[in-house]
């Protein structure tokens, strides 16, 4: 009897899912590079002056693909006839090769509606797609070769993969959830260092384009300087949207302290320009500070990286209430390198060389704004960090409550603030006599038992007596509260309180006030 051997790769196993997944990589690298290629051609073919034929429109769309994974150019039809390098990455362009990988990988580790499909490892997933990333490439750096656009080979055979394998393994991490490492402080401060890597971002855009606004004459002038035709004014438009992001790092920078560099021997920082700066003529670069000493204008940027490192130590603060003080301060000095090594990146990214000689630096040096970052959240983080923790662990201490009254013994007087309150037990009038209002009001007020004075003398200048014409006086410098059937009225005295008819705290409820008594009617017999 046959037994018919069941293959892997015809019932996908996990060697077809590795397939699959090298197949997705280079499928997201082809999408990545038509659509820029489409666009290149498109420019291209409006152009009144088309040069070069539409293999210079592919060589210029495969190296600009190149570029926007960080690989340097060397450009070889300088005026000069010398080579001349182009590192400076249009960082928008780089969004949509990041974002294809990201998704190849995130498709990969999805599952099929049946469970059934077989699925690689992790680190599988990460190695297939950007193994069938890379392949096509590897592809294009050949073809680059050949145009006038040659890519750097030893920046193609670091940034390149780095950039592709980044992208994929966060494409996994988001297909398993974006799990965050299992120690909290870890995972506070990598939530820490995402506050603070925006706010930085956030606050480098919003000073690049006040700067811009400030500087609009000049770059309309030199954006009319350099685009004639409307094909050629389209093009700018669309290199100053691709660097847009690279301004707000550059802002960033500029706030930071260490500031960037316009060529050799020229630096722009908050306190002045140093040097004479080589700035090409350009709509975004006439947005550079040309003073020679800074203002406050200039210092007021600095604002950008307090803030910065002001939520970023609050936010590992507020999470640290029940964290020692030597565990908050370690995650905040975590955040603070995370952040620092992420703008470090971001500027090496942002600069780069234009050219030759007095080009070969610009932008912000990656090292120096990395060690500003750092130090922005090491000295200012962390002691907020440690100032959230502190006020988060205040227990606010209770209202001491009063403590209840004792219960007055039956028939017995009540003394006090609550003696208009509860009322004593008073003798009932005989039969046939009327009764005395003082008498009652001195059974709802109360008198002192040690006094002993019988209610109605008048002989207690303080008491209730009738007979005591000061004794309104007196009861209102006590301040004793009046009952609703008290002589005096309720209103007719100036320092009659409404709120001493409330209960007190330990009472039930308001008492009643007691029933005047009847006399009985007369006898006619």
């Amino acid at each position: 009897m046959t037994h018919v051997t069941e293959h892997p790769l015809v019932h996908g196993g996990r060697s077809a899912a590795l397939a699959t997944a090298c197949v997705r990589g280079g499928v997201a690298a082809g999408l990545g590079l038509g659509a820029l290629a489409v666009l290149v051609t498109a420019a291209w073919i409006s152009s009144p002056y088309p040069d070069g034929g539409p293999g210079g429109a592919l060589h210029l769309a495969a190296g600009l693909w190149l570029l926007a994974h960080g690989v340097d150019l060397v450009r070889t039809d300088t005026l000069s006839g010398l080579p001349a390098p182009l590192g400076v990455v249009p960082m928008l362009l780089s969004v949509l090769p990041v974002w294809l990988v990201h998704r190849a990988a995130r498709d990969t580790l999805d599952a099929d509606d049946e469970g059934v499909r077989p699925q690689p490892s992790p680190s599988g997933a990460v190695a297939a797609v950007a193994g069938g990333y890379l392949l096509v490439a590897a592809v294009v750096v050949v073809y680059s070769e050949s145009g006038p656009l040659a890519a750097d080979l030893v920046t193609a055979g670091l940034w390149l993969p780095a950039v592709v394998v980044g992208a994929a393994a966060a494409g996994v991490w988001t297909a398993l959830g974006r799990p965050l490492p299992g120690q909290r402080q870890a995972a506070v401060a990598l939530r820490a260092t995402g506050l603070g890597l925006v706010t930085l971002s956030a606050g480098g855009a919003v000073a690049a384009a006040v700067s811009l606004a400030w500087h609009a004459r000049e770059a309309q002038a030199a954006y009319a300087g350099i685009a004639g035709e409307w094909s050629g004014r389209v093009a700018v438009v669309l290199l100053v949207l691709a660097l847009l992001p690279n301004m707000a790092v550059w802002g960033a920078a500029y706030g930071l302290g260490p500031g960037f560099t316009l060529g050799t021997g020229a630096l722009a920082t908050p306190l002045g320009l140093v040097g004479d700066p080589a700035v090409p003529p350009f709509p975004l670069l006439a947005a550079l500070p040309t003073e020679a000493r800074g203002t406050w204008v200039h210092g007021a940027i600095a604002a950008v990286p307090l803030a910065a490192a002001v939520f970023q130590g609050g936010r590992v603060g507020r999470a640290a209430r029940s964290w020692t003080a030597r565990d908050t301060a370690l995650a905040a000095l975590g955040a603070a390198w995370a952040c620092g090594a992420a703008v470090a990146v971001l500027s090496a990214a942002a600069g780069g060389p234009l050219g030759t000689g007095r080009l070969s630096v610009f932008g912000p040096v990656w090292w120096q704004t990395g060690a500003a970052t750092v130090l922005w959240g090491a000295c200012v983080g962390v002691p907020v960090a440690l100032g959230v923790r502190a006020w988060g662990r205040r227990v606010p201490r209770p209202k001491p409550l009063p403590a209840p009254a004792p219960a007055p013994a039956p028939g017995a007087a009540v003394a006090g603030p609550a003696a208009g309150l509860v009322p004593s037990a008073t003798p009932a009038p005989a039969k046939g006599s009327r009764p005395d209002p003082a008498a009652g009001a001195a059974g709802q007020v109360g008198a002192d038992p040690a006094a002993e004075t019988p209610a109605g003398t008048g002989t207690d200048p303080a008491g209730p007596g009738t007979g005591d014409a000061d004794s309104g006086a007196a009861r209102r410098d006590a301040h004793v509260p009046y009952d609703a059937y008290d002589s005096f009225g309720p209103y007719g005295d100036g320092g009659f309180e409404p709120y001493d008819y409330l209960p007190a705290a330990w009472e039930s409820g308001p008492p009643s006030p007691p029933t005047p008594a009847v006399p009985p009617p007369p006898d006619r017999s």
